[in-house]
């Protein structure tokens, strides 16, 4: 088969001692996309079994005080 010309462009810069372009790729464009799935609704169910519960978050510090006077 004959090469691309975007090919011949990039052995052109190895010849010259320059870097190759192909080492400047991401290392995911070799990830295989068709093994990926999305959540099934028993993993979106595994998700939320660990979270705290509401009541036991601390960021809005809601509730009430109670006050004891010891008076002695």
């Amino acid at each position: 088969m004959a090469q691309s010309n975007a090919k011949k462009q990039r052995n052109k810069l190895v010849r010259e001692g320059r870097r190759n372009p192909e080492r400047d790729r991401s290392p995911y464009i070799f990830i295989n996309m068709n093994s990926k799935t999305t959540k099934t609704k028993k993993d979106y169910m595994n998700q939320k079994k660990y979270k705290k519960p509401s009541f036991l978050d601390d960021s809005g510090k809601e509730g009430f005080y109670i006050l004891y006077s010891l008076n002695l």
